[in-house]
């Protein structure tokens, strides 16, 4: 058996789980691997002093070191942000390694794919969690239907990351488990999708308005957002004729209606910055979004403003500290930045606490002349602050994809989702011995 060098650019929360799972039986399987980050001290954490693993410090804007790295490297894993995946993609194809990661194909990557089908190399994206097991999981499901010959006329996913529900201590229910700029940012755009044949678009300030409920068995009724664009996955599935098809985001009950507030306020803006002057205050932060009237106070100004705000969803905003006579923690940036900031005090994980991500498919077919319904629902939590349920199911499939990969269980080449039945069967199979797996039921809802 032939030593193999794998280098993993990345050692943040997401790489915890995929470095200690290639990790794993490295040493048995003759695998070596270098851990680069722009942190040592991070890289070192993830490495444990095993020893088949070596930590490096990169700073990936360094293209002397980087293409250093990748060129005595056999396989390169990024699980750096998104926007350096094309940098690192080029040199994968200008020296011929193969590339992994669990983030989204995009432009810039798909303009490689003649050269990485060209050069034979293994390029695998969208592998990790949402993209990832939700491709995986969909696909079985749905190629499982086709092969018997029904018809697919409805799907809808949902994915959330959430806490656990023993640890939520707030009256939001919800912490961060993920990018705090990608939550606060969540939604900005367009959604688009199908329902019952007819496009349907909400603009960003509708969109927390236009929720439905999701259910799952033993944890109770959540709801579900529409994601941005849900029109594309018509390709990727094989769903091009289907009349039905919408993506969304999953949150506790009331958290949506809460969020829309902020939204309307305008306090998620990123597009100008804002330089506020020392002194200014969480309550004079939110009187700026606010009509002026000398003798009404914040919160009766919000109710006058936006008629729906309840006291319970007051209560949400005092809890956050919006009405506060404290400094703000930031006062330079855009009104999405200096909410972060806030929301990174209010919404931080304790030591102790416990997330959970939650993924539900509906599906449903054209058996004849009856309509069958299939829920696929996936629940995960997590072990510990490292060890958490959105690290395992980023981290694990990824790991799992790529031990496979060198193990060569896969006879494809390109620029490849995991959509393909030879990539999604045995991902999903390790999955289950991991602990991760969908629970399936099944009813017929009508006759024709």
């Amino acid at each position: 058996m032939q030593e193999k060098n794998i280098l993993i650019l990345g050692a943040g929360k997401s790489a915890t789980v995929l470095i200690d799972y290639l990790l794993r039986d490295a040493e048995k399987k003759l695998r070596k691997f270098v851990i680069a980050d722009v942190s040592l001290e991070a890289a070192e954490q993830k490495v444990k002093g095993h020893p088949s693993a070596t930590a490096k410090a990169l700073g990936i804007e360094n293209e002397a070191e980087r293409k250093g790295l990748i060129q005595q490297a056999d396989l390169v894993i990024s699980m750096l942000p998104p926007s350096f995946h094309p940098l690192v993609a080029a040199d994968c194809v200008a020296m011929s390694k193969h590339f992994f990661s669990a983030s989204y194909s995009s432009a810039e990557m798909k303009k490689l794919e003649s050269e990485i089908k060209e050069k034979s190399l293994f390029f695998l994206n969208e592998c990790g969690l949402d993209p990832g097991l939700d491709h995986m999981s969909a696909m079985q499901l749905m190629d499982r239907e086709r092969e018997q010959g029904h018809t697919i006329t409805l799907y809808k996913s949902f994915c959330g990351g959430l806490m656990s529900p023993e640890y939520v201590d707030n009256p939001w229910n919800y912490k961060f488990t993920w990018s705090p700029r990608n939550v606060v940012l969540a939604g900005q755009g367009v959604s688009s999708f199908i329902r019952n044949g007819y496009y349907k678009f909400i603009p960003y300030h509708m969109l927390f308005k236009r929720t439905e409920e999701v259910h799952f068995p033993g944890l109770g009724t959540f709801e579900g957002y529409p994601n941005r664009d849900s029109l594309s996955y018509r390709e990727i599935y094989g769903l091009q004729d289907i009349p039905t098809i919408l993506r969304g985001t999953l949150r506790t009950q009331g958290f949506c209606q809460a969020w829309n507030v902020l939204v309307q306020l305008g306090l998620t803006d990123d597009s100008y910055e804002m330089d506020l002057p020392k002194g200014f205050t969480y309550r004079m932060l939110t009187n700026t979004f606010l009509p002026y009237d000398p003798n009404k106070s914040v919160e009766v100004k919000i109710k006058a403003l936006l008629p729906e705000v309840t006291d319970a969803i007051l209560a949400k905003l005092a809890w956050l500290g919006l009405f506060e006579d404290g400094p703000l923690a930031l006062r330079k940036g855009s009104p999405a930045k200096i909410l972060q900031k806030l929301l990174e005090e209010k919404w931080n994980l304790k030591l102790g606490d416990k997330d959970m991500v939650l993924m539900q498919h509906q599906v449903e077919v054209q058996v004849g002349e009856r309509v069958k319904r299939l829920v696929s629902s996936l629940t995960v939590k997590g072990d510990d602050q490292a060890h958490t349920a959105m690290a395992k199911t980023v981290g694990l499939p990824l790991g799992i994809a790529v031990d496979l990969f060198l193990e060569d269980k896969f006879s494809s080449r390109g620029l490849l989702l995991p959509t393909r039945k030879e990539i999604y069967e045995p991902v999903l199979q390790q999955l289950r011995v991991e602990g991760i797996s969908f629970e399936e039921s099944e009813s017929w809802i009508d006759e024709k």
